[in-house]
C-alpha cells in the first residue's frame, strides 16, 4: 500500500472538534486512506452507497443520531454524497456530541461541498485526494525504480489500481473511464446528452496543452458555447480535468482571456484518446510530459497548502511561458522539454517585466519540481 502524504496531516487534527472530510475523484484511495488511520481504532463505518444507510441517516433527529452512533467515539461516512441532508446531519454529531470525531469520504465536489459548506461553516477541516503522486511513488519504489518507471507513469498515470495491476493497465484504465469517469457526472449533474459529454472530453485530450476556444469546441461537438461552459464546469468538479488562466499584468500585448485545459491524470488522457502508445513513437509527447508536470505541481501546492497561483503566458507575438506562479508576488516561469537543449531559455519579455526567474524543466531535473 502506498503511504499517502496527506495521512499525517489528518491525523494531526483528529480531536479537534471539527469534521475531518476527504474529497477527490473515484478509486484515488480516499476508503482506503481513512481506514488505515482508523485501523487501531473502534469506529462505526456508514456506507452512503447503501440504501438502508441512507433512509437511516436521511434527515435524522438528535435523538436518532445518538442511537445510531451508540458508543463509537470513531464515525466514518463514506460517500456521505450520497445522503440526503448530510451536512447538517453532521453539524449536529459535530456540535451535540463532541467526543465524536467524525470522517466524510466524497466522490465528487459537485453535492458533498455544496450539502456540507454551509451547516460546516467553522466545523470542518477538508482535503483534497489526487492519485498517487509521483513524491508518493518514488517513496515507495525508491528513486531508481521511480526512474526506469517515468515512461509509463507518462502513458498510464498513477490510479492506485493501475499501479497495483502491472501489465494490465490498459484493462483497469479502460474499466476506471468507462465504470467511473462519468458516473458522477451523470448522476449529479443535469446532463441529458452522455454522447456529447464523451466528445467534448476527446476534444480536449487532443489539445491538452494547447489554449482553447469554447467557440470552436462548440463547433467541433455541436452545441453551443454555453453548454461547452457548462460541461467543462461539470468536468472539473468532477475532478477529470483542471484549468490554467492566462497571466496578465503588465504587458500590452498580453494574451488576457484564454485557458489552458489539463487532464488530472495521464493515463485517464490517454484512455479517452485510445492512444497507449511508447513515447519514442508518439507525436504528443510534449503535451504527456506537460500535463504530467503540471498535474503533479498542482498535486503537491494542494498538498503542501502553497499559497501559489498558477497560470500560463502569451503575447500575441506568439512568445511564450509553459507555466507562471505567482507565490506572494513572486513570479516564477517554467518550460518544459521533455529532451532539453542547453540553448532553451524564457522570453526575455517576461523575465524583464516581472523580474521573473525562470527554469527549464526536463527529464534530468523535474524532481525538484514535483516535490516541492
Amino acid at each position: 500500500m502506498y503511504s499517502r502524504y496527506l495521512r499525517d496531516k489528518i491525523e494531526e487534527r483528529i480531536g479537534s472538534g471539527k469534521a475531518i472530510v476527504v474529497i477527490g475523484p473515484r478509486q484515488v484511495g480516499k476508503t482506503t486512506l481513512i481506514e488505515s488511520i482508523l485501523e487501531t481504532k473502534e469506529y462505526l463505518l456508514l456506507d452512503g452507497d447503501d440504501p438502508k444507510t441512507r433512509t437511516l441517516l436521511t434527515e435524522p433527529n438528535t435523538e436518532q443520531i445518538r442511537a445510531i452512533l451508540g458508543k463509537y467515539k470513531f464515525v466514518f461516512i463514506d460517500e456521505a454524497q450520497r445522503i440526503e441532508g448530510i451536512g447538517l446531519t453532521m453539524k449536529i454529531i459535530t456540535d451535540r456530541f463532541k467526543v465524536v470525531q467524525i470522517f466524510a469520504s466524497g466522490s465528487s465536489s459537485f453535492d458533498l461541498s455544496n450539502k456540507i459548506n454551509e451547516p460546516l461553516t467553522g466545523r470542518k477541516w477538508e482535503y483534497q485526494l489526487f492519485p498517487i503522486s509521483w513524491e508518493e511513488f518514488e517513496n515507495h519504489h525508491g528513486y531508481l525504480n521511480s526512474e526506469q518507471q517515468l515512461e509509463n507513469r507518462l502513458l498510464y498515470g498513477f490510479y492506485p489500481d493501475v499501479l497495483n495491476n502491472v501489465g494490465d493497465e490498459i484493462s483497469v484504465l479502460r474499466n476506471l473511464v468507462n465504470s467511473y469517469l462519468y458516473k458522477d457526472i451523470l448522476s449529479y449533474s443535469d446532463i441529458r446528452k452522455p454522447e456529447v459529454l464523451e466528445k467534448l472530453v476527446q476534444a480536449l485530450a487532443l489539445q491538452v496543452g494547447s489554449e482553447v476556444n469554447y467557440s470552436e469546441l462548440a463547433q467541433i461537438v455541436n452545441v453551443d458555447k454555453n453548454t461547452i461552459s457548462k460541461y467543462i464546469d461539470i468536468l472539473q468538479k468532477g475532478y477529470i480535468i483542471f484549468k490554467l488562466g492566462s497571466f496578465s499584468r503588465n504587458v500590452r500585448n498580453e494574451i488576457k482571456t484564454n485557458k489552458k485545459i489539463y487532464f488530472y491524470d495521464n493515463g485517464v488522457r490517454n484512455m479517452v484518446i485510445g492512444n497507449f502508445n511508447p513515447i519514442e513513437l508518439r507525436t504528443d509527447k510534449g503535451a504527456l510530459w506537460e500535463n504530467f508536470l503540471i498535474s503533479e505541481r498542482i498535486k503537491q501546492i494542494e498538498y503542501k497548502q502553497s499559497l501559489a497561483r498558477t497560470y500560463f503566458w502569451r503575447t500575441k507575438q506568439q512568445q511564450e511561458v509553459d507555466f507562471v506562479e505567482d507565490n506572494g508576488g513572486m513570479i516564477t516561469g517554467y518550460e518544459f522539454k521533455w529532451n532539453s537543449k542547453k540553448t532553451t531559455k524564457l522570453p526575455k519579455t517576461f523575465v524583464e517585466s516581472y523580474n521573473a526567474e525562470s527554469h527549464v524543466i526536463d527529464k534530468d531535473n523535474f524532481r525538484e519540481f514535483v516535490r516541492i
